[in-house]
């Protein structure tokens, strides 16, 4: 069985592939080591450790290279969050994609440079070319963002995911991705709703994994939340310590 087919496999709707978010070759042995079957990145803390910001500032070569050495360092499936393509036409976003070694990937719905949602039909036509380019080679998880850029009313961001959800899987994704919503009963309808796997984001509410699962959901992925939360005990604990010359591993 091929890496992808086997992480198009794990997004079982109420038994939710849970994926650890690494950032670089080490994170990523790490989630593999902790049992978890199958690593995702995420392109925020990925722009980080190459010193840019996110939003495709970073050089796709290097977040190309980065999801190669990532791919190259575990034996679980990678899927990785390759924003809205780096403005990469269909068939060579494919070809550079798969010589990574990943066969999983986000695209989200958004222009990246101006943080406004792109036209339904446009990324469903996206999608679909990205879809015919790949075959069944890529595991493709189309985000949308509805939720996370406020558009409109709470209903109305419901109505537009939804009728993204139905225009994207459609065009062949995988998996869609309401980014920023927190709402059980929202996801409930969401899942019932969408003839195909839903993944959230962990965090986005006090809910645990068995709660997603209660409502439908196939994927629960963390962001940066991981990175952020160890450089953050990096800055408040072991560099103040050695500022006072204290051991920052004692005690």
């Amino acid at each position: 069985m091929s890496l992808a087919t086997s992480l198009r496999e794990l997004h079982v709707p109420g038994t939710p592939l849970v994926v650890p978010n690494a950032w670089d070759a080490a994170s990523a042995k790490l989630i593999e080591e902790a049992g978890f079957a199958a690593v995702a990145t995420s392109s925020n803390a990925t722009a980080a450790i190459l010193g840019y910001d996110d939003g495709e500032q970073a050089p796709v070569e290097d977040v190309l290279a980065g999801a190669a050495r990532i791919a190259r360092s575990v034996s679980v499936p990678v899927t990785v969050d390759f924003e809205r393509g780096y403005r990469l036409a269909p068939a060579e976003l494919v070809e550079r994609f798969v010589a990574t070694g990943a066969v999983g990937l986000n695209l989200e719905d958004s222009d990246p440079a101006t943080g406004t949602m792109v036209d339904i039909g446009e990324q469903a036509d996206f999608l679909a070319a990205v879809r015919a380019a790949a075959g069944d080679a890529l595991v493709i998880n189309a985000r949308i963002d509805a939720f996370i850029r406020k558009a409109g009313t709470a209903e109305e961001q419901l109505r537009t995911a939804l009728d993204r959800g139905t225009k994207y899987l459609a065009a062949g994704a995988d998996c869609v991705y309401p980014i920023g919503v927190g709402d059980l009963d929202v996801i409930g309808t969401l899942t019932t709703q969408l003839d195909g796997p839903v993944n959230v984001a962990y965090g986005q509410g006090a809910h645990t994994v068995a709660d997603y699962a209660g409502r439908g959901v196939a994927r629960v992925s963390f962001g940066p939340m991981f990175q952020r939360h160890l450089y953050g005990v990096f800055a408040a604990t072991v560099l103040p310590a050695l500022q006072a010359d204290r051991n920052p591993f004692a005690g």
